[in-house]
């Protein structure tokens, strides 16, 4: 019994841990949303992406597909809207490549 209460709690502790970190690597963007093929014209496929001016340079970031781009493409598709996303960099974007964005959350930014 007493190990098990010890397996448990080292369980705990380690998803705690975990969650703390994972929490530490999502960064918010704010910036320009578009349709990556329809408004960008730089893929074959309809992919959210989204511009950011950082260090004065405007970078791109396409969003990985999952559900959470997926049921906001309707949004950006046929317009480009400001919009803020959260959610972990897969791959930081350069002048001349873009970066990738798993997102956990976007919404359009109506702040001025």
């Amino acid at each position: 019994m007493r190990k098990l209460f010890s397996m448990l709690a080292v369980a705990v502790l380690s998803s705690g841990l975990v969650l703390a970190v994972k929490a530490a690597e999502e960064k918010t963007f704010k910036g320009e949303g578009a349709c990556a093929k329809c408004s960008l014209n730089e893929t074959t496929a309809c992919q959210n992406a989204i511009k950011v001016t950082e260090g004065g340079k405007t970078l791109t970031y396409y969003l990985t597909k999952n559900k959470t781009a997926n049921d906001f493409h309707k949004n950006l598709c046929k317009a480009d809207k400001k919009i803020k996303v959260t959610g972990e960099v897969k791959k930081a974007a350069t002048a001349d490549t873009p970066g990738e964005i798993t997102a956990s959350k976007i919404e359009v930014d109506d702040s001025k």
